[in-house]
C-alpha cells in the first residue's frame, strides 16, 4: 500500500530534485528517512495521569503506539527520580511516515490559527524541526477529553547532506514555508 505523497516522491520529486542539483543518478536524491514525533512533559512528576493520556493522544494522532522517554538522572530540584517518565515520543517510517506528513500538511497545518507558513531554519545537517504550540490542531483529537495543552517537536530526518537539499526536499513534499527576505 504505497501513499500519494510516497508515490509523488518517486515520480515528481526525485526528478525534480535531480534537475535542480545536478545529480548523476537518483541515489544521490535526499529522501525522508523518518518523521519523530516528540513531547516533552515536565508536569508530568507531579500528575501521572499526564503520560498516559499523551500516548493516548500521539497514538491516535499518529496512528502508531507510543512511547514514555524517561528521566536519565536525579534532579531534586526538579522531584525528578532516574527513569521517570518525563516525555512521549512515536517515530514514523515508511507508509505510516508518508501518511502523517499528508495529513499534518493537508489538515493539521492549515488548522493553525493566523497561520502564515513556518519558519525555515534547518538544522545544518539538511533536518528541520518543526515546533506545534496545541496538539488540537489534528483532527483526532477531541477538544472536550483534553485535560491540558501540550505542544510537541517533530522532527523531519532526511538523508540530505547539507540545508539547501534538504529545504528543497521539505518544500517539494509542500511543506509551507514562509518566504525567504
Amino acid at each position: 500500500m504505497s501513499t500519494t505523497l510516497s508515490k509523488d516522491y518517486k515520480e515528481r520529486i526525485v526528478p525534480a530534485l535531480t534537475k535542480e542539483f545536478d545529480y548523476s543518478t537518483v541515489m544521490q536524491v535526499p529522501k525522508l528517512e523518518k518523521i519523530v514525533i516528540n513531547q516533552g512533559l515536565g508536569d508530568a512528576t507531579q500528575d501521572k495521569k499526564l503520560i498516559e493520556t499523551a500516548i493516548n493522544e500521539l497514538t491516535a494522532i499518529t496512528g502508531q503506539k507510543a512511547v514514555a522517554t524517561l528521566s536519565r538522572k536525579d534532579i531534586s530540584n526538579f522531584k525528578l527520580r532516574k527513569k521517570m517518565p518525563v516525555g512521549v515520543r512515536v517515530t514514523l517510517r515508511r507508509d505510516k511516515m508518508y501518511e502523517f506528513l499528508e495529513r499534518l500538511i493537508r489538515v493539521a497545518l492549515p488548522r493553525i490559527r493566523d497561520f502564515k507558513g513556518i519558519n525555515a531554519k534547518l538544522d545544518g545537517r539538511g533536518n528541520y524541526t518543526l515546533g506545534i504550540t496545541e496538539q488540537i490542531i489534528f483532527p483526532e483529537i477531541n477538544i472536550d477529553n483534553v485535560p491540558k495543552l501540550q505542544g510537541m517537536n517533530i522532527t523531519f530526518v532526511t538523508s540530505a547532506d547539507t540545508d539547501e537539499e534538504g529545504f528543497a526536499l521539505l518544500k517539494q513534499f509542500g511543506l509551507p514555508f514562509k518566504h525567504e527576505k
